[in-house]
């Protein structure tokens, strides 16, 4: 732990590895990392658990129909959930697996811890086993799993049991106690309501699966996947040694509410049996709807994040997802709404007002902050509202508030424009009156953006990086305390940086068709741990017509294969010959959300100072790749004229195109 600060420990769910995640996922591990992220900005030690349930009879089942091992499948498929947090910039702290060593020694210590206090012993179990939701049913042989709808299979085993019936009146006392716990209280009703209708002794070991940690010294018998997986939020910070390390009990644990009983009623149940400290708080957030029914790979309506961020960036998706959905409820995914919030919000809202603000500060103060001057009424109502929306923020934030914190925070944009809107600083005059005047706007619109950034970084981190190194403003953004923010604080004469595109306006049809089309090709695209199904070898009759017919089907693709194409407009800053290579100069491109190094074929038939401003046409989305021992990072589109292949750059020489604008 750090010293001198009270820590705060979060986890996401520990997800299941027979499938790869969607946006119900996503939005989770967003959640928590926002939260992660407002901690820390609040002066917390915080720490965020996430990680991948690895192990069941959906695993061994997942990983037979790979043609692999367990362990090659779970391990690919922990590897791209991995993969994709970090894309979506999460900043997980811990990344546990059930399958780590530590983890099964936990689960093995709390077994023992459990037994030993009299709360486990050895029975036979029959009964209805739900695979997909991994949990017995209260069911008849032949019913359907009353969760999920699908079928129950019915499975007679020896087990040991764990005594859950002696933890009755123990967990109602405590949520008497401590009525925060369970949040919200629509899912407190839910789990009250089903712990006074009684509870039943709990299977916590299977013999009929071999994937799975084993029981010391009672072998075959593997863990029950509840009694393993909820056992990784501890695992993940020391397990026996949890006192030592310092951050159990949980502060957190946040889940989807199709698992609240087993994270308010199982797991506080354990820990209880073993004497070991009980999490604070359980909140369980709403399912993100499809069409009105929840995303399933059973139903075939999943949205996952790549498409969207790939089309769109990282932080639009978290602000959608956190804007769009109360947290606690149900929310509806579409990407109309996705692509108008984008819109609406972001390139029209935080996007024009912080490109505005440099924009008039580079023109009419030399690209520093101006000096605030004499503030007067209509500056100081905005100052007071800017004021009140740092309080609000931060209040609506603690309550986990987050679509309300964000409508307070484009609130103040939405009064900053006006503010611009109704000063008109642009059509003052060079007097000494009109400078100051214009001074005193502009220092006050800046200073709305400043406070703004700083409260929109634990949704937004990426683009709000990019507006305060535009402010000027030097340090880490994340290191900025929000127990310290006040209205005023931005320094007169600080230098601008450099001025970056955050979010173009996009087309909203073709950014859908993008979209939908790259999600058709994801649906497509095999498991991670799936081999290649072999494919017998033509005989020669039908190798000669495949290649005769190659060319023709050469000829066409779909939709979706164009769609995987990013091109934008760039334009070149610099570009020099490299030494050894004939034919190549590398460039450097600005494309409008960074500047690329590309190195382009062109060295005989241009020569680099006379490229230096030149707008072309460039592929953004290519694998970097090394040409003569230097990385490119994208491709310039030029035509190839003549029989000598001549290039000639696409460009845009007559028209005045925005740097960063998509082609289409």
């Amino acid at each position: 732990m750090a010293a001198g600060k009270p820590k705060y420990y979060l986890t996401t769910p520990i997800y299941y590895t027979n499938g790869l995640p969607h946006i119900g996922h996503t939005y989770s591990t967003i959640v928590c990392d926002t939260i992660r992220r407002y901690k820390r900005m609040r002066g917390y030690d915080a720490v965020m658990t996430t990680g991948t349930d690895e192990h069941g009879v959906n695993v061994e089942r997942s990983a037979k129909k790979a043609g692999v091992a367990e362990s090659e499948f779970v391990a690919k498929m922990a590897a791209q959930w991995k993969a994709l947090w970090d894309e979506l910039g999460v900043q997980g702290d811990e990344f546990i697996r059930t399958t780590d060593l530590k983890h099964a020694h936990t689960v093995q210590w709390l077994f023992r811890l459990c037994r030993e206090n009299g709360f486990v012993y050895p029975g036979h179990y029959t009964g209805q086993y739900c695979i997909y939701d991994n949990a017995y049913v209260d069911v008849k042989p032949g019913e359907n799993c009353p969760d999920c709808g699908r079928p129950t299979e019915t499975v007679t085993e020896p087990n040991y049991f764990f005594k859950l019936s002696a933890f009755q009146k123990p967990l109602l006392d405590w949520y008497a106690k401590h009525p925060g716990f369970i949040q919200p209280e629509a899912r407190r009703n839910e789990v009250l309501s089903f712990v006074e209708g009684g509870l039943r002794d709990l299977s916590i070991t299977r013999t009929t699966i071999r994937w799975g940690i084993p029981v010391p010294g009672e072998e075959p018998h593997v863990f029950y996947v509840w009694f393993d997986a909820l056992t990784a939020y501890l695992s993940a910070v020391g397990g026996p040694n949890y006192e030592k390390v310092g951050y159990w009990p949980a502060d957190l644990h946040l889940v989807g509410k199709e698992i609240i009983r087993f994270h308010a009623v199982y797991w506080p149940a354990f820990l209880m049996a073993a004497g070991l400290p009980i999490p604070k708080q359980v909140w369980a957030h709403g399912w993100l709807l499809m069409d009105s029914a929840k995303m399933s790979k059973s139903l075939g309506n999943v949205v996952r994040p790549r498409p969207i961020v790939h089309v769109l960036g990282m932080d639009p998706l978290r602000y959608y997802l956190l804007r769009e959905t109360v947290f606690g409820q149900d929310g509806n995914f579409s990407y109309d709404a996705l692509v108008q919030r984008y819109n609406s919000d972001l390139a029209n809202g935080l996007g024009n007002l912080a490109s505005r603000t440099a924009a008039m500060i580079e023109k009419n103060c030399g690209g520093k902050i101006p000096t605030a001057g004499v503030l007067e009424p209509h500056d100081q109502a905005l100052a007071q509202e800017a004021q009140a929306a740092i309080g609000e923020v931060m209040e609506h934030y603690e309550k986990l508030e987050f679509s309300r914190g964000l409508e307070v925070i484009w609130a103040l944009i939405s009064a900053a424009d006006k503010y611009l809107t109704v000063e008109k600083p642009w059509s003052l005059g060079e007097s000494e009156d009109d400078r100051q005047r214009r001074a005193a706007v502009l220092w006050t619109t800046a200073e709305v953006l400043r406070v703004v950034t700083v409260l929109t970084h634990p949704v937004l981190p990426e683009s709000t990086g990019k507006i305060w190194a535009l402010l000027g403003q030097s340090g880490a953004l994340d290191a900025v305390a929000l127990d310290g923010l006040r209205w005023g604080q931005l320094a007169s004469g600080t230098a601008l940086g450099k001025s970056q595109a955050l979010f173009p306006r996009i087309e909203k049809a073709e950014a859908i068709e993008r979209m939908e089309a790259m999600e058709k090709e994801e649906q497509k695209a095999p498991s991670p741990g799936a081999t290649a199904t072999p494919v017998a070898a033509p005989s020669a009759a039908g190798t000669a017509a495949a290649a005769a017919a190659a060319p023709a089907a050469a000829e066409k693709i779909g939709i979706e294969d164009f769609a995987k194409v990013e091109m934008r407009v760039g334009q070149i800053k610099t570009a020099e010959r490299i030494v050894g290579a004939d034919k190549l100069l590398k460039l450097t491109v600005d494309i409008g959300t960074e500047i690329r190094q590309i190195c382009a074929g062109i060295a005989q038939f241009y020569e680099p100072e006379k490229l230096i401003g030149r707008k072309v046409a460039v592929v953004v989305n290519l694998a970097p790749r090394k040409l003569r021992g230097v990385e490119s990072n994208g491709m310039i589109v030029a035509a190839s004229v003549g029989p000598e292949g001549r290039p000639v750059l696409a460009g845009f020489p007559d028209e005045d195109v925005e740097i960063g604008a998509r082609l289409k």
